[in-house]
């Protein structure tokens, strides 16, 4: 099985792709995509869902699992996201792809164990959990493997 982890953004998306057949999970694909703050609003929504359309037809993942949106404070900020979400959940249905959706918490157990871990912790067991190679890889990466991570946890083989 294939999942494709989104952690969802404008400015910058997380995307991974992993791939479990028997045994550990293996990464077959991860990026940090970014859009530019210069570019229209909606320029920068039909990038990033031109985006996930070449990763979902190279890749051929048969599950889109993708962090639901939590904000407290930004309305501004979190209104922005979920226009981008929606481009990300629809191009993953038009796919045909299985939608998953995990809050925070469901990835921070997942991933660590323990609902209340910070970000720091989430970090530093995802290479415990899964070979990365050499690159250096910032948050929104990171972040998108472990959703991808959160995926297989909830699939039963």
């Amino acid at each position: 099985m294939i999942i494709l982890g989104i952690d969802p953004g404008v400015e910058r998306v997380g995307i991974a792709v992993l791939e479990k057949t028997t045994g550990k999970e293996i990464l077959l694909y991860s990026d940090c995509f970014k859009t530019s703050s210069k570019l229209p609003h909606a320029e920068r929504l039909a990038l990033i869902g031109n985006e996930i359309a070449k990763i979902i037809k190279k890749w051929k993942p048969e599950v889109l699992a993708i962090e639901k949106l939590y904000f407290e404070n930004n309305q501004k900020t979190a209104m922005v996201v979920a226009e981008a979400r929606g481009v990300m959940l629809y191009e993953g249905k038009k796919a045909g792809l299985e939608i998953r959706e995990y809050t925070p918490l469901e990835i921070k157990v997942a991933v660590t164990g323990y609902g209340k871990s910070d970000k720091h912790a989430v970090m530093a067991m995802v290479p415990r959990l899964i070979v990365l190679p050499p690159k250096k890889m910032i948050d929104d990466e990171m972040d998108a493997i472990a959703i991808a991570l959160t995926g297989f946890a909830h699939k039963k083989f």
